[in-house]
């Protein structure tokens, strides 16, 4: 059985990498129109669709269902580890497995977006804004964020850029860290079920 559950999870293994190379092919525009991309199209994307269908995992042009699909992956991947090391498992190691898996995901994209927004404080500073693709990808990715954070914080009021910034970095650094400490009270109350 812990044979089984080895291959399985190898087979799981190879899988997160075919998605990851998808993903990074997807960054390349002019990489690929045949071969490679179809055929990890045809392999990944069935199981990437079904993720995809969730609106609230876009933000602007940037599509978070990957990381989704990536973390329930992982998840299955550890539950498979459990299963093979110890032969058996409690409803509270999965729920604690699951929970570690959601914060990975929730950590991955806030800090994604903290240092999406440093970048932006740190083009504003240069006055690097608009200077080239680079900065404008940033500039991309950061306004939906700022947008709604600021509107949270100012209520519509007109406030100097870099506060706007220092705001938004600072209310995404607390909500990680505030996270981060909930998730690990949760998961060490979980993993110790009796059941």
């Amino acid at each position: 059985m812990a044979q089984l559950l080895g291959f399985l999870s190898l087979l799981l293994n190879i899988y997160m990498l075919i998605i990851f190379f998808r993903i990074i092919l997807t960054w390349f525009p002019g990489f690929g129109n045949g071969g490679i991309i179809d055929f990890l199209s045809r392999i990944t994307d069935p199981y990437l669709n079904w993720f995809r269908r969730f609106s609230f995992l876009r933000l602007g042009f940037l599509d978070l269902s990957p990381i989704l699909a990536l973390g329930v992956l992982t998840l299955a991947n550890r539950v498979l580890g459990m299963l093979a090391s110890y032969g058996r498992i409690s409803i509270g190691i999965i729920l604690a497995l699951a929970l570690q898996a959601v914060w990975g995901a929730v950590s991955f994209i806030l800090g994604f977006l903290i240092l999406i927004l440093i970048l932006r404080l740190i083009a504003f500073l240069l006055r690097q804004s608009g200077a080239n693709p680079f900065w404008n990808i940033i500039e991309t990715i950061s306004q939906p964020v700022l947008y709604k954070i600021n509107r949270i914080f100012f209520r519509g009021r007109i406030v100097k850029h870099i506060t706007a910034l220092l705001v938004s970095i600072a209310s995404l650094v607390i909500v990680y860290m505030a996270l981060k400490l909930l998730f690990a009270i949760i998961s060490t109350m979980l993993v110790r079920l009796p059941f």
